[in-house]
């Protein structure tokens, strides 16, 4: 993906998922010393990471 092919995604979450994507917000942070990283990098990370995951755990599937 195109860094300047964005799309803007308004979602509601809870207080507690809310929280729980600070504290993951902060350890990329101090993990990376990479300056500031934004909710929005993060969010991309994981979905990237777990769509990974997913395309392996079909392939497995597909095996059987």
């Amino acid at each position: 993906m195109l860094d300047n092919q964005r799309i803007q995604l308004n979602v509601r979450i809870s207080k507690e998922t809310s929280e729980k994507l600070e504290e993951i917000v902060e350890y990329y942070q101090q993990g990376l010393k990479l300056g500031r990283i934004y909710k929005g990098d993060v969010l991309t990370d994981i979905i990237e990471k777990s769509y990974e995951i997913m395309i392996k755990q079909k392939r497995s599937f597909k095996r059987f």
